[in-house]
């Protein structure tokens, strides 16, 4: 009897588990060992070492980029110029002992642009060696400008720059009066109604003797006969070279010696006479 009731108890008894299914769980599932969790720390203490390796390198090369000398701008490759040096382009640029990574492209293209023997620029960066490329197109002369025994060359918009060479070609305006009389306005510019008459008259009278500038007369020039004839500024000069061809064989075919013929208004020319006529004026 005491057996049958040992085996009623261990019937009723009821024990803790997990019902697993032979399908999903097989045997070798359940030999296969626990994972060891010092690997994985260790995996994450070596890439917290990586990362200050990569931190420190990075210091580094930013130590060396601003502090070697060769990311300094000693000098530029300059492109495109006929009359200007390397040297002057580099002065205008201003940029000489300046790190590379402060230069500002547009920047150098406005510092270029400020001389007035430069039409335009164009600035690249890169690395060393030719850290900075320019390209630069000059302005071309349109005819040499004389006063107070300084030659300049003047282009077509009447920018003054300095004489570069001879150009016997290009045509020559001695001017009779103060700069301050020439420049246009605030612009520092020649004025170009000058350079326009200037180059009409050299169309026009061939050959051109050598022109004067006057502030109030305008172009001029001493004819063959030592007479002093202007002619104003601005177009029209083929009117008024034609006014004066009939003033001139005029005044010559009644032997008259003219002291000067003014044609700078064409509709109210007039001359002055040295002698021959009484008349101080006429036409």
């Amino acid at each position: 009897m005491s057996t049958f009731r040992t085996r009623d108890r261990r019937r009723g008894t009821k024990y803790a588990g997990i019902l697993r299914d032979p399908r999903t769980h097989p045997a070798e599932d359940r030999d296969r060992p626990a994972v060891e969790h010092s690997e994985s720390r260790q995996t994450r203490i070596n890439w917290r070492l990586f990362s200050a390796a990569l931190v420190l390198l990075l210091c580094l090369v930013l130590g060396i980029f601003f502090t070697a000398d060769a990311f300094y701008v000693r000098s530029v490759a300059v492109g495109g110029v006929r009359y200007l040096t390397k040297e002057e382009v580099f002065a205008y640029a201003d940029i000489a002992s300046v790190h590379i990574f402060w230069v500002s492209a547009e920047q150098v293209r406005q510092n270029l642009l400020r001389s007035p023997a430069i039409a335009s620029a164009r600035v690249t960066l890169g690395w060393p060696p030719a850290m900075v490329n320019i390209i630069v197109e000059e302005r071309e002369p349109a005819l040499v400008w004389e006063q107070g025994g300084t030659a300049l060359w003047v282009d077509l918009q009447g920018r003054m720059m300095a004489q570069r060479e001879d150009r016997p070609e290009l045509l020559r305006v001695a001017a009779k009066t103060d700069m301050e009389q020439v420049l246009s306005g605030d612009s520092g510019r020649l004025d170009e109604a000058i350079v326009f008459g200037a180059l009409e008259l050299q169309e026009v009278i061939v050959p051109l003797p050598l022109l004067f500038y006057d502030a109030v007369r305008g172009l001029g020039f001493r004819n063959e006969y030592g007479w002093d004839v202007w002619f104003g500024t601005g177009t029209g000069m083929a009117e008024k070279y034609a006014i004066y061809q009939v003033i001139r064989d005029s005044m010559v075919a009644r032997g008259l010696q003219a002291g000067e013929i003014n044609i700078v208004d064409p509709d109210h020319p007039y001359y002055t006479v040295m002698w021959g006529l009484d008349a101080n004026s006429g036409q």
